[in-house]
């Protein structure tokens, strides 16, 4: 993969977590509830990593 593609590529996997983290409208309910958080809260508590994963994707993919 050349240089270019790899920064769009990286591009998307940034921008991915910010497009999820501002669609509240889309995880502001309270069910599925999960051990008592209500979907809001555990939904973000699950994002946490998988934007770490992405992130760190992305770093690697624009290091080289």
């Amino acid at each position: 993969m050349n240089k270019r593609k790899r920064q769009r590529v990286a591009a998307v996997l940034i921008i991915i977590p910010f497009l999820v983290y501002f669609s509240v409208p889309l995880y502001n309910i309270t069910n599925p509830a999960i051990g008592g958080l209500p979907f809001f809260y555990w939904f973000q508590i699950l994002m946490l990593p998988i934007t770490a994963i992405l992130l760190f994707k992305a770093a690697k993919l624009i290091d080289g």
